[in-house]
């Protein structure tokens, strides 16, 4: 399964990017939402009555977006190097200054749960 619970051809690193992506274009599409909503002058309950919005989506969206921390932002990484056995962990330093280590063999459903995380605290 992707980022979003489809699923995704075995070892398919694509389909995940384009979830990623498809997380990305919601982003933007709720971002312009609740500028609208600011704009209209209008409550958030009758702003989402009117355009037939989920007010709990609405708040969930406008409390994601609000953060200071960027979301987390992740890059394609593809190697033609088979599998070491002593293969060292990934890296990444987020932009709060964490670091996060993805051990070698780690299975999909313990990062798609640490990405989970790390995205309800962007």
């Amino acid at each position: 399964m992707n980022p979003t619970g489809a699923r995704a051809p075995a070892g398919s690193i694509v389909g995940w990017m384009r979830a990623i992506e498809a997380d990305s274009t919601r982003q933007t599409r709720w971002a312009e939402v609740i500028q609208q909503q600011k704009q209209s002058k209008l409550s958030v309950s009758a702003f989402c009555r009117e355009r037939g919005i989920g007010e709990q989506s609405f708040y969930s969206w406008r409390k994601r977006l609000s953060g200071s921390t960027p979301p987390v932002r992740f890059a394609l990484v593809e190697t033609n190097a088979p599998a070491a056995k002593d293969a060292l962990p990934v890296e990444l330093i987020l932009a709060s200054g964490d670091r996060l280590r993805i051990a070698p063999g780690t299975d999909a459903a313990t990062l798609r749960t640490v990405l989970s995380v790390l995205r309800e605290r962007a």
